[in-house]
């Protein structure tokens, strides 16, 4: 590692220590006003989700939007007329119009919310360009991809956050206060995953968003235009960062700790062939394809501290939606599944408590002191802390809590799943994308309530 790239991840392990969900410490110039000039990137559900959210805040002022599809654009363009705001210029002629909208002085920071194979070319661009990024999960789909964003980073001093909303979570939260507070002593074991039947996302009929059916592709609407396409070609955890992403702040990944090797495995795949012939037939042309992801995918990764973790990608099935949490220490442990808690010495022994109590007790001070403000906001409200990390640290200019080497070092987990499925289970190394800088990195203050 050349001295430059060593003097940069000094400053930004510094930018980063003890940070609260809002760091205070600044990299690079803030802003002249107390506005963050916004645009976005991709207008489909959780694109207009941003864009709603980020309406209702007075410190934002939308200034650029961009879709392909204009049927998109026209609702963005309604919310943001019927929101009292300007009209914000458009774009969206073509899939690489968004490079246009990155010319523009007048936006300080963009949020891309756009199909997966999009998500590092365009956060490669808007660092180029100079414009904070804010990016939706997964980050990345290839090792390649990964090495683009951290060394695009590294090379323009543009921050990048990943935009994982579970990181935010209440019970997520309250069970990080748990943990930097002892509760579970010394960490073990971690598991989780994104279990949650997707088939009906993945097939609809092209008449509304998920209105079932077993259409896939550009006739389709909403993911099932693309996410289908990934199933069939690929087999590997390609949605890790839900989970992931909470069990790698509550294990300070990349901060005092880091993944060290994953191993993964994958089961048959039988889950959306039978979904095509339970709606449409044998006879249905996609009764013929042959799937390549397997219905449940299980990685185990081992950490540099000594925690295993457990990860699991179920979206073929039937079953409810769960990210299986688990967390497991030397005193006791949290189970999402259950809703229950084990904490020895205040427990009955050999019983579960629920944990309600628990979390009531360790709710996160972020929680209690907005959660009127996230009221509404989507997905239980966790999308206003996400965002609002977000715009406060773009607003500042600094290193975002989720950042750059968190999106690669999460993101990785799809590709060298895909590399260990392939050769049976074997054994693949985590690069370290930091350069050994997390050795000295201090972990986030999550329990600081200064944001």
């Amino acid at each position: 590692m050349n001295i430059r790239r060593r003097e940069f991840l000094k400053t930004a392990a510094v930018a980063g220590a003890g940070l609260a969900v809002s760091p205070r410490i600044a990299f690079g110039n803030t802003l002249k006003d107390s506005k963050l000039r916004l645009g976005f990137i991709g207008l489909g559900l959780r694109g207009v989700l941003h864009l709603r959210n980020s309406l209702n805040r007075s410190d934002i002022e939308i200034t650029a939007i961009c879709d392909t599809d204009p049927k998109r654009m026209e609702i963005s363009r309604k919310m943001i007329s019927e929101a009292g705001y300007k009209k914000a210029k458009e774009f969206g002629k073509n899939a690489y119009d968004y490079r246009n909208l990155l010319e523009l002085k007048d936006v300080d920071a963009v949020i891309i919310s756009t199909p997966w194979l999009w998500h590092t070319p365009m956060s490669v661009d808007a660092m180029n360009a100079g414009k904070y990024a804010g990016v939706e999960v997964s980050a990345a789909t290839s090792m390649k991809e990964c090495w683009d964003l951290v060394e695009t980073h590294e090379k323009t001093g543009t921050h990048l956050m990943i935009l994982e909303n579970v990181n935010y979570r209440r019970d997520v939260l309250a069970v990080m206060n748990m943990v930097r507070q002892d509760v579970f002593g010394e960490l073990l074991h971690f598991r989780c995953g994104y279990q949650h039947d997707l088939r009906e996302v993945k097939f609809n009929n092209g008449k509304q968003p998920y209105g079932g059916g077993v259409l896939f592709g550009p006739e389709a609407m909403s993911e099932a235009q693309w996410r289908t396409q990934h199933s069939l070609k690929r087999n590997a955890d390609l949605y890790p960062t839900h989970g992931i992403g909470p069990v790698a702040a509550y294990a300070n990944i990349n901060r005092g700790n880091r993944f060290i090797s994953l191993s993964s495995h994958a089961t048959k795949a039988r889950g959306l062939h039978k979904y095509i012939v339970d709606q449409a037939g044998e006879d249905n042309p996609n009764a013929k394809l042959k799937w390549k992801l397997g219905d449940i995918v299980t990685t185990t990764i081992n950490t540099y501290n000594g925690e295993t973790i457990i990860v699991t990608h179920d979206t073929n099935s039937p079953r409810p939606y769960s990210l299986g949490f688990r967390v497991q220490g030397t005193k006791g442990l949290w189970e999402v599944d259950g809703n229950r808690i084990y904490v020895e010495g205040v427990s009955e022994p050999h019983r579960w408590d629920e944990a309600d109590k628990w979390l009531e007790k360790y709710d996160h001070p972020l929680w209690k002191r907005y959660e009127n403000e996230a009221e509404g906001a989507g997905h239980g409200g966790m999308d206003y802390f996400v965002l609002n990390a977000f715009v406060e640290s773009a607003k500042k200019n600094i290193a975002p809590p989720l950042d750059v080497y968190d999106a690669a070092a999460w993101s990785a987990i799809t590709p060298l799943s895909e590399i260990s499925i392939a050769n049976n289970g074997e054994v693949q190394d985590f690069p370290d994308f930091t350069g050994a800088q997390w050795i000295s990195r201090e972990p986030y203050n999550w329990i600081k309530e200064d944001y």
